[in-house]
């Protein structure tokens, strides 16, 4: 059977793809009436070379089937390394390398891992499955049947070459990335995709190797939002991705003694953990262990809600005390408040033992206020339901996704673009699990990266990255301005996530594109290791797909070109929102291309500013159209300084 005839005739066109997909817009299934869309241009990403650099993969798992695969593409150059529990046939067709890295690594680590391939924490596979996974109908997380459908990866036909460096209680050892990443470059991939990072201002630069080989470079930005200035890995041409929400939740009903039913999100599938009658409720404020031990929970469904304390712990170290507290407790369940949204997933540990629902403060109020009228209150927590669609707003930012402003490079935006990595439910060993995190929305744009690879064989890195980040989105399927999870919750900024929520089918064909020859990035090397001058006026022209100006004191001139990979002949126009304080400029203000003519143009952006005060970042944006099919939008942050290296502590 022919693998691209077969999505438009299958019998299983009904079932509902697993939802990430899906939300992006790229549709598994070509209906006759319609164009064909990013995934059957690109042939489903046949034969693309993805590496994934992380902690592992399962071969057994159902999304690396090989079945109607054809040979391995002749150019791969890679191994298939034997080890603990893997040997040569632990690769096939799909898993078409692995190679993994133990030195730096102690023994101690190394009896408790897997000495192979072989991912033992379920990340790697997570992730790999994200990428690439081949179609794998009715899972659900778990099996439980919450978000229940087909899986697959955004490039189901691509192949994977696996690269082992993180290791259970060891990490992820520096050491090991840079020599994977010089192996994936000699074993031939395309992509390289890797869901890791050290935190803030640390950076892995021998990734300007592969980039300089044409192979493009995707990277998670980090966990360790809404606090700014945290994003990880920044460096310029790299594409650093932003988590954020989609169209899918998991609502579960809460009902109170006095009839009142109230609404968290669980993920509390298994109803055998808890009878499905009402239980006594205990409110245990901050539930420590002394308010606990007072209040005798055991039996009981405790309440957590103490909102003057929100401020003295993160919520995520918050939730997993309070969990672990009411576990030893002997509690039967746990209602958490938090006022900013937890990862679902920080939800596992509960599993088979409790049920373990969140809520924000106002519902919690609620139900604090019942439990203090009430002599005798009674809870009820009912198994978690499934709601997609048009009923859950979203893509929003991800409250735990990490911010900008870029600390090691502040003249370079970061992150790059946001995509999916809430309640992504990806292959784990044999089953199928809900993780969250910009390690989940990182394969997205791995994936995408290869579609558009496949179409584009000839596009440089920085052009694929630039028609990911140009032609993203800033509104939600409502057409109301994307925000971002926080304390508070805000509109989205370019810190939040870039360019915008990425736009696969738009990012195909984006009309412009900004790029940079690789060897450019040389340059910025040199000016981190301090062997060249006039570095700030280096970073501030290097040919992104932003604009970022951290230190405005009067004005200042900025040159960018763009390329042409639309229609010959096209003429487009300078749309511009300056930021606040600011008076912007472009000129030209009009750009054309004609037939014969070159492909390429430069151009120049004045920013100056309107008053000379020591401030914080303002945003703005460039776009340029054709009036018609293509608007090329690039993000301007600018801070006004009075002052060299003094920031505004307000």
């Amino acid at each position: 059977m022919d693998f691209l005839d077969s999505p438009q005739c299958s019998p299983s066109l009904k079932q509902r793809h697993l939802q990430s997909w899906d939300f992006l817009g790229l549709d598994y299934y070509q209906q006759p009436s319609q164009q064909q869309g990013l995934l059957q241009k690109a042939k489903y990403g046949e034969d693309v070379i993805i590496g994934v650099i992380d902690s592992g993969i399962w071969p057994e798992s159902q999304s690396f089937d090989d079945a109607r695969y054809s040979p391995v593409p002749a150019r791969w150059k890679g191994v298939c390394q034997d080890g603990l529990e893997w040997n040569a046939t632990s690769c096939n067709r799909k898993i078409i390398g692995a190679r993994w890295y133990s030195a730096g690594v102690s023994d101690e680590v190394l009896k408790r891992n897997y000495m192979s391939a072989r991912d033992l924490s379920g990340h790697g596979t997570h992730v790999a499955s994200t990428i690439a996974g081949g179609q794998v109908s009715n899972v659900s997380y778990k099996g439980g049947g919450l978000g229940a459908g087909v899986a697959r990866g955004g490039a189901p036909r691509s192949r994977l070459g696996v690269y082992k460096v993180c290791w259970e209680g060891a990490g992820c050892d520096e050491a090991a990335i840079l020599a994977a990443i010089d192996d994936a470059i000699d074993d031939g991939v395309d992509v390289l995709s890797l869901s890791l990072g050290g935190g803030a201002g640390v950076e892995i630069f021998g990734s300007l190797h592969a980039v300089l080989r044409g192979i493009s470079v995707v990277f998670s930005g980090g966990n360790d939002g809404p606090v700014p200035s945290t994003v990880n890995n920044a460096l310029p041409w790299v594409t650093t991705v932003a988590a954020s929400t989609m169209d899918r939740s998991f609502p579960t009903l809460i009902s109170l003694g006095n009839k009142e039913k109230l609404v968290g999100q669980s993920l509390h599938y298994n109803a055998s953990v808890i009878s499905n009658d009402f239980k006594v409720l205990v409110h245990a404020r901050s539930c420590d262990v002394q308010t606990l031990t007072s209040s005798n929970v055991t039996g009981k469904i405790v309440l957590c809600y103490a909102p003057g304390e929100a401020s003295v712990k993160p919520p995520r170290v918050a939730l997993s005390d309070a969990i672990k507290l009411t576990v030893e407790a002997g509690a039967k369940g746990l209602i958490f408040a938090q006022n900013a949204a937890n990862n679902l997933n920080d939800l596992n540990v509960c599993e088979g033992i409790m049920p373990c629902v969140l809520v924000d403060f106002e519902i919690a109020h609620r139900i604090a206020s019942y439990w203090t009228r009430t002599g005798n209150p009674v809870v009820k927590v009912s198994p978690t339901v499934t709601v997609i669609g048009n009923r859950v707003s979203a893509p929003r930012v991800a409250t735990s996704s990490s911010r900008g402003p870029n600390v090691a490079f502040p003249a370079i935006l970061k992150p790059d673009v946001a995509a999916p990595g809430v309640g992504i439910l990806a292959a784990i060993r044999d089953s199928y699990v809900l993780l969250s995190g910009t390690s989940m929305a990182c394969p997205h744009v791995s994936a995408v990266t290869a579609l558009i690879k496949s179409i584009h064989r000839d596009w440089s890195p920085a052009m694929i990255k630039s028609a990911i980040v140009t032609t993203s989105s800033l509104t939600d399927r409502f057409g109301m301005p994307i925000q971002a999870e926080g304390v508070p919750r805000k509109l989205a900024d370019p810190f939040d996530f870039g360019g915008g929520h990425m736009n696969p089918e738009r990012a195909v064909d984006p009309g412009l594109v900004y790029d940079v020859d690789a060897r450019e990035y040389n340059k910025f090397l040199n000016c981190t290791l301090g062997l060249v001058d006039d570095c700030e006026s280096y970073q501030l022209n290097l040919n992104l797909p932003s604009i970022t100006v951290p230190d405005l004191k009067d004005n200042v001139t900025v040159m960018r070109s763009v390329t042409n990979v639309g229609p010959v002949e096209a003429t487009y126009q300078a749309v511009f929102e300056a930021p606040a304080g600011v008076i912007m400029s472009v000129e030209p203000s009009v750009i054309s291309f004609t037939q014969g003519g070159g492909s390429n143009t430069t151009f120049r952006v004045t920013l100056t500013a309107k008053q000379s005060v020591q401030g914080g970042y303002t945003f703005g944006s460039l776009t340029w159209s054709d009036g018609s099919t293509h608007s090329v939008r690039i993000p301007v942050v600018v801070r006004t300084v009075i002052q060299d290296f003094v920031a505004d502590t307000s």
